[in-house]
């Protein structure tokens, strides 16, 4: 049930990133076999900063639900991280985080 939340500099392509970013997920067998349950979406930005340095970048955020282990997560992030390498983006910073979903608060319907 990840939602798994690409922000890119506009210069980049998400519709190359979103397939990897799935691919990572799927990898990491955290989450449905079939990867019906794995969600992503891009968001492209034209302004931003990025330090002090005019270089492109990728963030990756996987929100997933609370529970796993340091390890499971730690694992994601890194498969995630190398699909998006596959890439081989020049001058461009690529960064992936996990976030925990409070299960508690957490509410969805699918209608």
């Amino acid at each position: 049930m990840p939602h798994c939340v690409v922000e890119h500099s506009s210069a980049i392509d998400g519709n190359t990133l979103i397939p990897l970013v799935f691919a990572g997920a799927l990898e990491s067998k955290l989450f449905e076999i079939d990867g019906s349950d794995i969600k992503v979406r891009a968001m492209p930005y034209s302004n931003y900063q990025t330090g002090n340095v005019d270089v492109d970048f990728v963030h990756v955020t996987l929100k997933i639900l609370s529970g796993r282990t340091i390890d499971q997560k730690s694992m994601l992030s890194k498969l995630v991280l190398e699909k998006l390498k596959t890439q081989n983006l020049v001058n461009c910073s690529i960064s992936v985080e996990v976030v925990d979903i409070d299960r508690v608060s957490y509410s969805k319907v699918v209608m």
